[in-house]
């Protein structure tokens, strides 16, 4: 802070009746004293409230990602956005198993002691012109990223990105509450792949949310191939024919 703010700053509370010079020094007045009070007191209470409503987590509930015997020390970690316990203390965040547990089994951990780091997954946006769902180049695209995007969630938002989804892949595809559950993923560290019909990538947007975001890429689908798969099989009927 310099002596220029600092001096801008008492003359401010000077013309407020908070300090005055004397001496060739500022000291508070009784109104400056009583309100310094006042203020000191609103934050003794705000801190009091905030921490009675504080909850510090002592135990918790994990996937054993191996055998653990009653005492074992783990490491917690999200594994494809699921709490799992591993035995070891290189982790993060440590803590003992309350009771045996088999692999795959959920375990109860306690003396629990540092964070599990939550890094967020990035949220892939495919953008789809609905007037061109048909066309081979669009489809032969689709169905090349969606067989190399990483496990994750598969999602389509609008008819012409679900009809194009159903076609180009295998994967389960969520259809409702697709901003809300691809923001959930990424923050469980689960990436997510999108199709979007362009119309809807304003309402999708809005529902993923503005205020701190998922990490998020947007790729236009576009093929070089003119024509659609039922262009493709009338072709090859005509050919047989002749």
């Amino acid at each position: 802070m310099t002596v220029q703010a600092a001096s801008h700053a008492f003359r401010t509370l000077a013309r407020r009746g908070l300090v005055e010079s004397r001496d060739g020094r500022y000291r508070p007045t009784v109104t400056g004293v009583d309100w310094l009070h006042s203020r000191l007191g609103e934050l003794r209470d705000d801190l009091a409230d905030r921490l009675v409503r504080l909850r510090i987590v002592r135990s918790c509930r994990a996937l054993a990602g191996a055998a653990l015997r009653t005492g074992d020390v783990v490491s917690l970690s999200l594994e494809q956005g699921i709490l799992t316990a591993r035995p070891g203390n290189s982790g993060s965040s440590t803590g003992r198993a309350a009771g045996p547990a088999r692999s795959g089994a959920i375990v109860e951990i306690v003396d629990l002691h540092g964070i599990v780091p939550l890094r967020p997954a990035p949220v892939s946006v495919l953008l789809l012109d609905p007037k061109r769902g048909e066309d081979l180049g669009t489809i032969r695209t689709a169905r090349s990223l969606l067989a190399a995007r990483p496990d994750g969630i598969l999602a389509a938002v609008g008819l012409e990105a679900y009809h194009l989804a159903q076609r180009t892949s295998h994967a389960p595809i969520v259809r409702f509450g697709v901003g809300a559950a691809c923001r959930e993923a990424s923050l469980l560290g689960i990436p997510s792949t999108v199709l979007v019909s362009a119309p809807e990538l304003p309402r999708f947007l809005g529902d993923v949310g503005e205020v701190d975001p998922p990490p998020m890429s947007v790729r236009t689908l576009t093929g070089g191939r003119r024509g659609t798969a039922v262009d493709r099989r009338r072709r090859r009927a005509s050919r047989k024919s002749a």
